[in-house]
């Protein structure tokens, strides 16, 4: 039997370098110097192109346990391998959603995805000879799968990262969410109340005005869960770094505060995502509600905004 301490596992990552940008030209008097688009463009647009430079595929070995995470495994790289890999991270505990890439082609957080439920054992391509015909061993014609097993056995398995699908990357696994960040605050992520100081009849500060029952509270208290990870939209295939889609992250913050019985911009924020590139983009696809790493179910949310926006 293998002893645990002796397992490995084998991360291949999708590494991006991305090209040295060119100097601007100090000509001077050039009709196309720093103008912007008349269609948009700006800083928004050179956010979402997605940058040139190298990209290459890097296999780790490594000796890791099934209970380690994934993001255990890269700090071993980064600590005691390769001190250029680049990946994001900050809280380790799933709280602030920093480090979500894709793992395996699915989104997620590195911090909460364990060896054991993310490694796969690599498929054995079968052998064929030079006239092409498929080259069966005795182990394989007699289902005997153990005998063909050597020094592979202290192997846990395979797992394939790559940075945060819909997103430009900006370096290995860091991909730039900036435009989702901006759709965001685009939205006014924020309570907007009347402005209005309540008093008591003794003209004291009314301290109890905005207290909520608790069925308001629920209302929105799951959506305030978000932490703007980005997993639903790199799930999302209809987002695509917010060109065609303001994406669930931006309409889950907005139903947050259109939820919210103390603000009182309501219909302003449902006008303001009552656009084509907004709740009309949404095709109930459902796949964000997959991997929330804070249990949301996205896509019924997304449901419930689209219905009130439309029925309004």
């Amino acid at each position: 039997m293998v002893e645990a301490s002796k397992t490995t596992v084998t991360l291949k990552v999708h590494r991006f370098t991305p090209r040295p940008e060119r100097a601007e030209r100090a000509r001077g008097g050039s009709p196309f110097a720093r103008k912007s688009s008349p269609f948009g463009g700006g800083s928004d647009s050179a956010a979402r192109r997605r940058p040139r430079g190298k990209q290459w595929v890097q296999e780790y070995t490594i000796a890791a346990r099934p209970e380690d995470t994934v993001l255990d495994c890269l700090l071993t790289i980064k600590r005691t391998v390769d001190p250029t890999l680049a990946f994001r991270y900050s809280c380790g505990h799933g709280m602030c959603g920093s480090d979500a890439v894709s793992i395996n082609g699915t989104p997620t957080l590195l911090c909460t995805a364990s060896i054991r439920d993310w490694a796969q054992q690599p498929v054995a391509l079968p052998q064929v000879d030079d006239e092409g015909f498929r080259h069966i061993g005795d182990d394989e014609a007699t289902g005997n799968a153990e005998a063909t097993s050597t020094a592979e056995d202290n192997s846990l398995g395979v797992i394939e990262l790559a940075p945060l699908p819909g997103f430009p990357p900006q370096r290995d696994l860091i991909a730039d969410i900036d435009p989702m960040l901006n759709q965001i605050r685009k939205l006014t992520p924020y309570l907007e109340a009347d402005g209005v100081l309540a008093t008591t009849a003794e003209g004291k500060v009314n301290a109890f005005e905005y207290l909520q029952h608790p069925e308001q509270l629920a209302k929105y208290e799951m959506l305030s869960n978000c932490i703007a990870c980005g997993v639903c939209e790199g799930s999302c295939p209809v987002f695509a770094g917010g060109d065609a889609f303001i994406g669930p992250a931006a309409l889950i913050w907005s139903s947050r505060f259109i939820n919210d019985s103390r603000d009182t911009k309501a219909l302003e924020r449902m006008d303001a995502i009552d656009t084509t590139d907004g709740v009309a983009a949404c095709q109930s696809v459902r796949a964000c509600s997959r991997h929330c790493p804070r249990g949301i179910d996205v896509g019924e949310e997304m449901w419930q905004i689209v219905a009130k926006v439309r029925e309004r």
